[in-house]
C-alpha cells in the first residue's frame, strides 16, 4: 500500500498506462490476424478485391504497429520483426514463388 501522495498517484499512472497499452497491443494482434486471415483468403480465392482487402489490412497494420511504437508500447525492433512477418506473408501469396523470373 502506498504512504504518501507520490507514490499513490505514481500508481494511479501506472495502472492507467497499463490499460492504454493493453488496448494498443491488442489492436496490433488483431490487425496482423486480419492480415493473415486476408491472405489466406486471397490464396483460397485470388482476384482483384481479395487482393485490394488484402493491401487494405497490410496498410492498417503497419499504421497501428509504426503508432505503437511511436508512443512506446512496443520496441522498435519488435515493429520491425511484425512488419516483416507480415509483409514477408503478403508477399509469399501475392507473388508466389512459382512465377517464373525473367
Amino acid at each position: 500500500m502506498a504512504n504518501n501522495k507520490s507514490s499513490k498517484k505514481r500508481i494511479e499512472v501506472a495502472e492507467r498506462n497499463r490499460v492504454q497499452n493493453r488496448t494498443y497491443k491488442s489492436a496490433v494482434r488483431t490487425l496482423i490476424k486480419r492480415c493473415f486471415t486476408a491472405c489466406s483468403a486471397f490464396s483460397q480465392a485470388p482476384g482483384d478485391d481479395a487482393k485490394e482487402a488484402v493491401q487494405a489490412s497490410l496498410n492498417a497494420a503497419f499504421s497501428k504497429i509504426d503508432k505503437a511504437v511511436k508512443v512506446g508500447v512496443i520496441h522498435r525492433n519488435t515493429g520491425a520483426h511484425q512488419k516483416a512477418r507480415l509483409s514477408t506473408a503478403v508477399k509469399q501469396v501475392v507473388e508466389p514463388a512459382s512465377a517464373p523470373q525473367a
